[in-house]
């Protein structure tokens, strides 16, 4: 067993700020019990004792104060911690700080088979179960001093307290570092002649979550007597950020026909508090879907992710069904891990609905009919088609081609990129005596390859019926030109040559 220090006595299993001295042995300040445990009850029973807590100053409590890491938790005057409403889970731990103006501590309440809700305070308060109890050769002694942020007037405000168990008479303590003497100047001071150690000013912990200052003895003269010995001033984070979301729009895409979970985006906010407390823990939650059809309840996020996946059955994510494939959904973010007295902030995701190829293109008719002159060039008439797919894509877009009928390139046919419809022109002109009819077989195909479960049918093709029309051609000389040699001195009368001539018109009983 260690032999004790006959001079002096230093608590700092958690947050004692009065240290005694073995003249003080009488009176230990602080929490008379660290650490409590019980085991998680089916319920916390609102206003129900849970356990009595012993808290003294060693000089009569005057202005005790008790704060709960819970808000659902307090603790009456007489020690008595209590909740303010029936509860189950409230996490792992609980801690409880008691402060008057001449000291503060704080109690450990470890729930057995409570869930962890989130990693609790402990991180702020490490320096409770790190510390170790010091073996001090210097007189000043010092312990992390714990202020609450946003703390209301009046200022200033004792916070703590530094002893110098040998200090010589008309010794005075001085206090530097952030915060003292340097930028931001001003915000904490100390009595020269007791060490009590006073904050001048709200805090702010997303400011400055800690400052480290120095604490020195003096003499008269201003002279350092000891030290400088460290003094940590650690910001005890309250939850007065709301969830921000950053990096909007949030717009996501998912492909009709989807499995059920299928992930779509994620959506994470932001929380200024402190990421060790529930302050700043945020779970996720649609607080609205527009539109509602065909459920409500298209998609679900991820309390604590924030992934935004598909619920609904693959049939009910059909793009040509859907009311509207575009879905807006508002985004809850709520810290406190949810619970009612977390604060809030929302944002908007919009989620598509893309088209994929699962409809082929269907003509209108099974047979068009076309009439052209003969040796007339252009479009002679425009095939009408079906799609159910998205206009916008290439699961829409009409690709036509020729597959028979067409022997000398006669006809070409392309796409009008604005109605889909198959544009058929006569590129050579045709010969109403070489055929006055022409029957072509057509074929409609998508840009965009269709899925594997759906195929093109006979609706995808079609036939065009073109009669030509004869029309009344000049008679044509042959050979054209010619040429006629004959002697000089020709008698008068003389034949110089014979034409020919014939009519186009085979088919026409027709004189030249």
């Amino acid at each position: 067993m260690q032999p004790r220090t006959p001079l002096l006595l230093c608590v700092l299993l958690s947050q004692v700020l009065l240290l005694t001295s073995a003249e003080d042995l009488d009176c230990a300040p602080g929490f008379q019990q660290k650490v409590f445990h019980i085991n998680q009850p089916a319920q916390f029973i609102e206003d129900q004792v849970i356990l009595n807590l012993t808290f003294s100053d060693c000089k009569g409590n005057n202005k005790l104060h008790y704060e709960v890491s819970s808000p659902y938790f307090k603790v009456n005057n007489d020690g008595s911690l209590v909740a303010l409403k029936n509860i189950t889970a409230v996490g792992k731990t609980l801690f409880i700080h008691a402060r008057t103006p001449h000291v503060e501590d704080m109690a450990e309440l470890v729930i057995v088979g409570g869930k962890d809700i989130q990693g609790s305070l402990q991180d702020i308060f490490k320096f409770a179960r790190t510390s170790p109890v010091p073996r001090q050769k210097r007189s000043i002694v010092v312990s992390p001093i714990l202020i609450p942020e946003n703390q209301r007037q009046p200022f200033p405000r004792d916070v703590g307290k530094v002893v110098d168990s040998d200090r010589p008479e008309g010794s005075k303590f001085r206090l530097t570092g952030k915060g003292v003497d340097q930028e931001p100047k001003g915000i904490f001071r100390i009595n020269e002649n007791t060490g009590s150690v006073s904050v001048t000013r709200t805090l702010d912990r997303e400011t400055i979550a800690t400052y480290q200052l120095f604490v020195e003895t003096t003499d008269v003269n201003g002279k350092t007597l000891e030290g400088p010995v460290p003094l940590e001033v650690i910001v005890i984070d309250q939850n007065d950020n709301r969830p921000i979301f950053r990096e909007g729009p949030y717009i996501g895409h998912v492909m009709e026909g989807s499995p059920t979970g299928t992930t779509v985006l994620r959506m994470t906010a932001f929380d200024a508090d402190d990421p060790a407390t529930d302050n700043a823990l945020l779970r996720y939650n649609i607080r609205q879907q527009t539109p509602d059809k065909p459920s409500p309840n298209m998609f679900y996020i991820d309390p604590e992710k924030g992934d935004i996946v598909t619920v609904v059955s693959p049939a009910l994510l059909d793009r040509e069904t859907l009311e509207n494939p575009k879905y807006e959904l508002i985004i809850e973010a709520q810290d406190m891990a949810g619970l009612d007295v977390g604060l809030t902030g929302t944002a908007t995701a919009t989620i598509m609905i893309d088209d994929k190829n699962d409809h082929s293109p269907k003509f209108t008719r099974k047979e068009f009919q076309a009439t052209v002159e003969e040796g007339v060039v252009g479009v002679i008439v425009n095939l009408t088609v079906e799609d159910k797919d998205d206009p916008s894509t290439g699961a829409w877009r009409a690709a036509y081609t020729i597959i028979n009928g067409n022997p000398g390139q006669s006809f070409e046919i392309h796409t009008n990129p604005q109605t889909n419809e198959g544009m058929l022109s006569v590129v050579k002109p045709l010969d109403y005596e070489i055929s006055a009819f022409h029957t072509l077989l057509i074929k409609v195909e998508n840009e965009d390859p269709l899925v594997p479960d759906v195929s093109y049918g006979p609706s995808s093709t079609a036939t065009v019926h073109i009669t030509v029309l004869d029309v009344n051609e000049g008679p044509v000389f042959y050979p054209d030109p010619m040429t006629v040699t004959r002697q000089e001195n020709i008698s008068v009368g003389s034949v110089l040559l014979t034409v020919n001539a014939t009519d186009p018109d085979s088919l026409q009983h027709q004189t030249i």
